[in-house]
This record gives structure tokens, C-alpha cells and sequence, in this order.
């Protein structure tokens, strides 16, 4: 049979039978649509205009370091929960204040911080390794396989996933194979805190100059063996006892610093035997020097120099050993005759 004969006669029928449904279906989404334009009509939400101004003066990185998924909800925050306008690191005082401005407040002070890494290995040139890991090259990864493949499990395992999270190229990786912070660059977002699995990295304020290099909460003997020359922190309690300021605690043979203590003297650094604590300011102080006609040899300055840099007999005049001052300036502080200075 010719079905070319047969198209003229089912044509009609084909149409209607298509037409129909189309047509139900073609107004059905239209009603849906006037529907949906109704409601957004009616239950519209005025979204603050401060909202938008907040966003535009904000950097845009949506690194979540002000604890927001990102900066929409930041800027959402300060305006409709009373967030702080100060917590965009990366915007730094000048975005705080600009945020002040359109709120009608006033912008605390906003002081940088720093993120700081609590370790001194990393890479294969500086870590000791139990096995040979050959699997997915991230520390996450890593860690979850036989505790990781680095013998120190406190320690960085250094597959880069700080360095991969940070937007800002603050990051980079030494010909020594040791991961290093550029402070410049550094805005304090917090994303290679969040990357670390193990947790080795911490937000200090920039102001501060003293840190500790390891994580190891390893006894002595075990944290050098696994370590070896990489200064591990031994649990020794030497910086606790020297600290003048009583602002560092040991627990589980790892030292702390309280920063709401901490001088920035350096003490600490000094006495610390395996050379754990990094102070960036060591050998830049300006040390101290005894005015011999005002010293009356009272003794009170010796017991306190935790590097033994005094020296005299009591009732004597004393004099300070410049090869040995750190310029912390724990001396001058307890002389009562005021008879130590800061050697110009």
C-alpha cells in the first residue's frame, strides 16, 4: 500500500491528537509563570540597600576568613546581625573603615595577623619517611593512609595543600623543600589553616615576633629520633622556667605561647636548646649596658638574665657582657636604681 496516499487522510487526526496536549501543556506553564510573577510580587523581600554597598567595597575573595560562606554573607551579616565590620582581613583597616562608614559606625582597630606555620620540615628534603606513598598527592590523603608516610605524625607531610588553598600566592616552597610565608602577602583568610589536616598552622597577630616551630607533642628522645637535626620542640621546660613574663605552658611535652603575656622578648628563643623557637627579631635588639656610677652592685639584675650575660659580685659594680645580651631588657625593668639602659 502507498502510505504516501494515507498522509493526507491521517494528518488531521495527528494534529489533533498533538495539538491538544501541547496546548494544555503551553497554558498550564503560562498560568504557572503568572503565578510566579504574582508571588514575587507579593511576597517580595526588600533586600538592604547597604547590603550591595558593603559588597562592592569588599575584596571579593570569598575566602570565608570572616567566618561567612563568603562575602555576600558577610556583607549580609553586618546589616541584618550586627556583625563586626572589621573581621575582612584581607580588606585590612581601610575596608573596615569604609564598611564603618556606610553602616554610621566607628571601626575598631584592626590589628593583621599572620598565618605561621608550626613546623620545621616538610618535602622530601626535610622529612623522614616511613614508606613510600604513592597514592592521591594531597596531605589530606596522605594522613588517612597508616597515619601518614612521614615518621613524625605531627609533622608536615607537604603535598602543598596550604599552598594550593591560599588565593593570595602567599605560600611557596623553598629549594630546601619547606613551605614559606610571605607576611606581605599574607591577608590572614585562614584558608591554609582550614587546608592543613594536621592542623600545624595558626593566625598570629603581625605584631608578634616569637614562635614556636614544632608540633611534636612527642617525648624527647622519640621526637629527635623522627626529627633528627630539624629542631623538634623536646618537652625540656626551659623556656617555661626562663620566661619572665610566665607566658609559656607545656602540655603533652609541646610548648605554648600565651600571646596576651608574650613580650616579644626573645628569652625564650635563646634558652630553648634545639633551637625549637623562632624569633625574628634575634640579634637586632638593642642590648642593655650598666651606668657604673649609678649601680650600686645590689645583685637583684643577675639572678634575672636567663643568659647569664651579668656579671659582678654583690656590693660590686656589675657590667653586662655585650656577646652574650639578647636585649631583652628583663634587666632594666627590676633595677632600682635605674642605673641600666638601652645601649644607644
Amino acid at each position: 500500500m502507498n502510505l504516501s496516499l494515507l498522509l493526507p487522510i491521517l494528518a488531521p487526526s495527528l494534529a489533533s491528537d498533538i495539538g491538544v496536549p501541547v496546548l494544555i501543556i503551553g497554558a498550564m506553564g503560562l498560568a504557572f509563570g503568572l503565578l510566579l510573577a504574582f508571588a514575587s510580587k507579593v511576597f517580595a523581600v526588600n533586600r538592604d540597600p547597604r547590603v550591595e554597598e558593603i559588597i562592592s567595597v569588599l575584596p571579593g575573595a570569598n575566602c570565608g576568613g570572616c567566618g561567612k560562606a563568603g562575602c555576600a554573607g558577610y556583607a549580609e551579616a553586618i546589616v541584618l546581625q550586627g556583625a563586626p565590620v572589621n573581621l575582612c582581613t584581607p580588606g585590612g583597616p581601610k575596608v573596615a573603615q569604609e564598611i564603618a562608614k556606610i553602616m554610621g559606625t566607628e571601626a575598631e582597630a584592626v590589628v593583621k595577623k599572620i598565618a605561621v606555620i608550626h613546623c620545621s620540615t616538610g618535602g622530601k628534603d626535610n622529612t623522614k619517611w616511613k614508606y613510600d606513598y604513592r597514592g592521591i598527592e594531597t596531605c589530606l590523603s596522605a594522613v588517612n593512609i597508616a597515619g601518614g608516610p612521614n615518621s613524625c605524625s605531627w609533622g608536615c607531610v607537604g603535598f602543598n595543600d596550604c599552598l594550593n588553598a591560599c588565593k593570595f600566592d602567599a605560600i611557596s616552597v623553598d629549594e630546601s623543600g619547606m613551605r614559606i610565608i610571605d607576611i606581605e602577602k599574607c591577608t590572614g583568610c585562614a584558608a591554609c589553616v582550614k587546608a592543613c589536616p594536621r592542623k600545624l598552622i595558626d593566625l598570629i597577630s603581625i605584631q608578634q615576633n616569637v614562635f614556636i616551630k614544632c608540633s611534636s607533642k612527642d617525648k624527647g628522645p622519640l621526637a629527635r629520633q623522627v626529627c633528627g637535626t630539624n629542631q623538634p620542640c623536646i618537652g625540656c621546660g626551659i623556656c617555661v622556667k626562663k620566661c619572665p613574663q610566665q607566658a609559656i605552658t607545656m602540655a603533652n611535652n609541646l610548648a605554648s605561647i600565651d600571646y596576651s603575656k608574650c613580650t616579644d622578648c626573645g628569652v625564650c628563643a635563646a634558652v630553648c636548646p634545639t633551637n625549637a623557637i623562632l624569633d625574628t627579631l634575634r640579634g637586632t635588639r638593642k642590648k642593655s649596658e650598666i651606668d657604673a656610677e649609678l649601680c650600686d652592685g645590689c645583685h637583684i639584675c643577675v639572678p634575672v638574665c636567663a643568659v647569664g650575660a651579668i656579671k659582678g659580685e654583690e656590693n660590686q659594680k656589675h657590667n653586662i657582657d655585650q656577646d652574650k645580651c639578647i636585649g631583652c631588657g628583663v634587666c632594666i625593668t627590676v633595677c632600682p636604681k635605674n642605673a641600666i639602659k638601652t645601649k644607644e
